[in-house]
């Protein structure tokens, strides 16, 4: 995985993702929360409609980049939607009241999701070697896993040092500094599609069709779906465990979850030196079952150095699992269309962290924090077996051709560089 580094486009992708990341880690968990609850006094459903507005223009976003991508390339819409993103940052310093506050998330989201977007889509632009594709994907999992862990340090230490309003200047830097690192990055030139005039709103419904209609791809993208769902579910409850069942105060949620950002950046490094052969439709799900095993460690208990414990191994588990889903999506994916992939692949995953939103207070009320939560992991793990015959199954068909695109033939061309 280090060796790759010695490829200056992926390591200036590498330090553009660990830059920018950091400073909307910091942006997110400490800006954005901080002004609601301290500088503007919000309640549960205003931080609830701030997540929501962020959430849910997200899903724009990411369709409308996935679309953009495949026209443009990865890199001008990353350069895009950083440049983009600075003045929304800077927006923060004038907000002044919940209602501004929720207007603002809501461009943030737009704005912000193409770069996850773009980020996911890199990959495949820089090498077409499957084994080096899960070297990447693991990299690059690794600087966004690791940003969790400086961004929340560097929102901290801003805001006792300067102030909350600090953070968001320091956001629209780390944009500006990714800007700069990928600016010079080369890439791959990959056939493009040969696409009918019509609307982007033609071409993103023609991604979701593809997506949605191979069962490779519909298979990995509900796999990863449903570990964000379960994600989704403890969003939602997993203060309330620690006030109600740990009995202990919002300090021991942040170092606790510190403590799983270690375990995710350790998976991450281990998903880099996963030999290819072994990168399969059961790998993802021996990884989703340990998902669920890891989240019934974590909240199955009311002893901390347990839930210590739970957090590192399933912090470990979800390090492993992200890259190991985006490298199937991306071998599984006709090169014309992986920028909708990656675009469904995001709406996927911000729907199901966003679901369990609705639910969960209801839940919550009728059965208390710890049983949906467990029977949530326990439903995930029965998930993946019964779904192992059908990877099995995949696994069997894995060098099969990627499906064609409209009953079109995708060429291969060779390797060139573009700006």
């Amino acid at each position: 995985t280090v060796s790759m580094l010695s490829n200056p486009s992926v390591a200036r992708i590498v330090a553009a993702r660990l830059i920018s990341r950091t400073g909307g880690e910091a942006a997110f968990f400490v800006g954005i929360w901080g002004k609601a609850a301290y500088e503007l006094d919000g309640s549960a459903a205003d931080i609830a409609l701030v997540i929501a507005a962020l959430g849910l223009t997200g899903l724009l976003g990411g369709a409308v980049a996935g679309m953009l991508i495949d026209r443009y390339n990865p890199k001008r819409v990353l350069l895009g939607s950083e440049l983009a993103f600075v003045p929304v940052a800077l927006a923060f310093l004038t907000v002044d009241s919940l209602t501004g506050l929720v207007v603002v998330s809501a461009f943030l989201g737009l704005v912000s999701a193409p770069t996850f977007t773009s980020i996911a889509s890199f990959p495949p632009f820089v090498t077409d070697d499957p084994a080096e594709l899960g070297r990447v994907n693991a990299l690059v999992e690794t600087a966004g896993m690791t940003a969790l862990i400086t961004g929340t340090a560097a929102g901290a230490a801003l805001a006792t040092w300067i102030g909350i309003d600090a953070i968001f200047v320091f956001d629209a830097l780390t944009s500006l500094l990714a800007v700069a690192l990928v600016a010079t990055v080369q890439l791959r030139q990959i056939p493009q599609d040969e696409e009918p005039d019509g609307s982007g709103y033609e071409a993103i419904k023609r991604g979701f069709r593809y997506a949605f209609g191979h069962e490779r791809l519909r298979f990995y993208l509900l796999a990863g779906g449903s570990v964000w769902l379960l994600f989704g579910l403890f969003s939602a409850l997993e203060p309330l465990f620690y006030r109600d069942v740990l009995e202990r105060g919002p300090e021991t949620i942040g170092w606790v979850n510190t403590i799983f950002g270690i375990g995710l950046v350790a998976g991450t490094f281990l998903a880099g030196r996963l030999p290819d052969r072994i990168r399969s439709a059961r790998l993802v799900l021996g990884l989703m079952a340990l998902n669920g095993i890891g989240s019934a460690i974590y909240i199955g208990t009311d002893r901390i150095a347990v839930v210590i414990a739970g957090a590192v191994f399933w912090g470990a588990v979800i390090g492993v699992f992200a890259p190991a889903v985006r490298t199937m999506l991306h071998v599984n994916s006709p090169a014309p269309m992986i920028g909708r992939i990656m675009g469904v692949s995001q709406v996927i995953g911000e729907v199901a962290k966003l679901g369990p939103l609705l639910l969960a207070p209801l839940l919550a009320v009728r059965f208390g924090v710890q049983a949906p939560l467990a029977v949530s992991g326990s439903a995930l793990t029965l998930l993946a077996a019964v779904a192992w015959r059908t990877g099995t199954r995949l696994d069997r068909t894995r060098t099969d051709p990627v499906p064609p695109i409209d009953h079109g033939r995708v060429a291969d061309e060779p390797i060139t560089q573009v700006p």
